[in-house]
């Protein structure tokens, strides 16, 4: 599949947020997915300010390397996602060695986690702000400006997705999704660890798995996580789930 083609694909499904069973942590984590692959990223993630709009967290991506585990601690508290958020604007200031003073607590852990180079775009609709996304590099190249602009493009997609969600025919289960998110990234987290131990396999390996179940049994994420932890199994449906569905991708 072609470059294009990808991106394409991306603008398609950050457009499907008004299915029955739409995963709001799914589809924020699958946003990071696109964004690392399409702009050759080391990592990607959101960061929301909701529902208080002074405090940001990291709902996704839900599977998170220990590299950028470290960053997250402390990306809701400066850095260039939380002032790509107030200022509504792109934030790419270039190699993280020349950064802003006032990056400090932000930019020395990022190079120690290996990270050269970090950017954000808000997300945004008009005068509504609901968090930014952050974009690591590993390599010392800065973003090309059109990577930016397309990287802007899936946030504002995203964010029009999200209050579509909220307002059109879903507001109170996703305001809800949106408003433990945060605790929902570490339930996954936990059970993706469990899953690791009892099948002995990588984290990545163990949150495909997670995930592929859940979207066989069209239930949400934290519902199948919340599933393991309780059963100690993945191999049963968690319950309240819908009729499967023939999912041969796990994307």
């Amino acid at each position: 599949m072609s470059r294009e083609e990808e991106i394409a694909r991306t603008f398609v499904e950050l457009a499907d947020t008004l299915v029955q069973d739409f995963d709001v942590i799914d589809f924020l984590h699958q946003l990071t997915a696109r964004c690392r692959d399409i702009f050759a990223l080391a990592d990607a993630a959101v960061l929301l300010a909701y529902p208080e709009p002074e405090h940001m967290y990291s709902p996704a991506p839900c599977d998170p390397s220990p590299a950028l585990a470290r960053v997250l601690d402390l990306a809701p508290r400066e850095g260039p996602a939380v002032e790509a958020y107030r200022t509504a604007a792109t934030v790419a200031p270039g190699d993280l060695a020349h950064a802003p003073a006032d990056w400090e607590r932000f930019t020395a852990p990022a190079r120690e986690a290996g990270y050269t180079y970090a950017a954000a775009v808000p997300m945004r609709l008009r005068r509504q702000a609901l968090g930014a996304l952050l974009l690591l590099s590993g390599n010392g190249s800065p973003l090309p400006a059109q990577d930016l602009s397309t990287a802007q493009a899936f946030a504002d997609a995203a964010t029009i997705g999200l209050i579509h969600a909220r307002t059109l025919h879903r507001a109170g289960t996703v305001d809800q999704q949106l408003h433990t998110a945060l605790h929902s990234r570490i339930l996954i987290e936990q059970a993706k660890g469990y899953l690791a131990a009892q099948r002995g396999v990588c984290l990545n390996d163990a949150f495909t798995a997670l995930r592929g179940h859940a979207r066989h049994h069209r239930v949400l994420l934290t519902t199948t996580a919340q599933h393991v932890l309780t059963t100690g199994s993945l191999t049963t449906a968690p319950p309240a789930g819908r009729p499967p569905t023939d999912t041969s991708s796990t994307e």
